[in-house]
């Protein structure tokens, strides 16, 4: 089988994406497949993957949704299927499909509530008040346009549950047409990463003496680090917060941190290495997530693996890796009162983080390479003419 695969990040640039892409075309290259990349990339030639990949570099979006389109058409001609990993996905799913092959989407946000909030055309309501609600002639156009590209592929995978119904409840997708299948780890075992806490704070730089809670995240508003850096404020002054990744808000969120006298306690590390992330997470004593959306967070099942406990919001795929009490804290969204009285709790009580590590641990066979990919391979082969 001959597969095409898009993507909307791509190492060295972070994102669940980023991370699945590669792991998912190497997995399909060891089964037998032929694999080619079509992403969009700040690196203009990546290199180092058992697949080739083009790459559309950063630009203006029109034109680089352009470039994409022009790519994946191009490409796809070799290939038998075309997989598409696009929140908008309009031109990719159609260039696919003017190219005469069979398309999957795998869908990991309803694009059009990610669109609307970045432009404000729902005054900044979440996602869960989004699929109850009819807004204005943009939303309702944009809403069409994506039940039209979806009723163009032959199948949809979604990531999480959460995410599987909304095509089926909100948009009327015939429910046999969805198969839910979950993100899968990528990284190495928790065993395989061997320094010590201190010994990987060594090595980072990190002081020996301080406390370091950990987010990893794109730099979005719906994610939530201002209620983090907020919720900060409120804890002993040994604890720091580290925040890898960048995006439209480094700059507002950077202001907050000195505005609220944290400057020295806020450290924003921009898009670190991949090879760096097991290391970051072994180092820290807290991973924090409180972003108001997410599918299936990539990041979360890096952390279940790695053995570092975790505080994230109770929202859509989260709850489907993080159990309240049981392998880690939920709190609501938009609340950095509840979110800071759960930092600190886990903080203060190792008995609880090394509980809510090792339930974690014992839970993270479900989200295996081994797993999951097998579903996707299946899947591909069986929409391929």
């Amino acid at each position: 089988m001959r597969v095409l695969i898009t993507s909307p990040v791509f190492p060295p640039d972070l994102g669940g994406p980023a991370v699945y892409v590669p792991s998912l075309g190497r997995f399909l290259v060891e089964r037998g497949h032929q694999v080619g990349v079509v992403a969009f990339c700040s690196e203009p030639n990546p290199t180092g993957f058992p697949f080739p990949v083009r790459a559309v570099t950063r630009g203006p979006l029109p034109v680089r949704y352009l470039k994409a389109f022009f790519a994946v058409w191009s490409e796809a001609r070799n290939y038998d299927v075309v997989y598409v990993n696009e929140h908008l996905a309009l031109l990719h799913v159609l260039a696919g499909r003017l190219a005469g092959k069979p398309v999957v989407i795998r869908i990991m946000v309803d694009g059009i509530w990610e669109i609307s909030h970045r432009k404000g055309w729902i005054g900044g309501d979440d996602i869960v008040t989004f699929e109850t609600k009819d807004y204005g002639f943009k939303v309702k156009a944009s809403r069409w346009l994506q039940k039209l590209w979806w009723g163009w592929c032959s199948r949809i995978i979604s990531c999480s549950d959460f995410l599987r119904r909304i095509p089926i409840d909100r948009y009327g997708v015939p429910e046999a047409k969805l198969k839910l299948i979950y993100n899968a780890y990528h990284g190495p075992k928790a065993e395989s990463i061997r320094e010590t806490q201190a010994e990987a704070r060594e090595k980072l730089g990190l002081q020996s003496d301080e406390r370091y809670v950990l987010t990893i995240c794109r730099l979005m508003v719906w994610k939530g680090v201002d209620g983090i850096i907020r919720a900060l404020k409120g804890l002993p002054e040994d604890v720091h917060l580290l925040v890898a990744g960048d995006g439209d808000m480094q700059e507002e969120w950077t202001e907050l941190a000195a505005e609220l006298g944290l400057a020295d306690r806020v450290r924003f590390l921009g898009n670190i290495p991949h090879s760096q992330i097991p290391l970051m997470i072994r180092a820290v004593d807290l991973f924090v997530l409180n972003s108001e959306y997410e599918g299936l967070s990539h990041t979360l099942l890096e952390v279940i693996h790695l053995g570092t406990p975790i505080v994230c919001t109770g929202v859509c795929g989260n709850p489907e890796l993080v159990e309240h009490e049981k392998n880690g804290l939920l709190v609501p969204m938009r609340d950095p009162e509840a979110l800071r009285a759960a930092m600190e709790r886990v903080l203060s009580d190792p008995e609880l983080a090394q509980r809510f590590v090792e339930e974690s641990l014992r839970r993270a066979s479900t989200f295996s390479r081994e797993e999951t990919f097998p579903q996707v391979e299946q899947l591909l082969e069986s929409v391929r003419r």
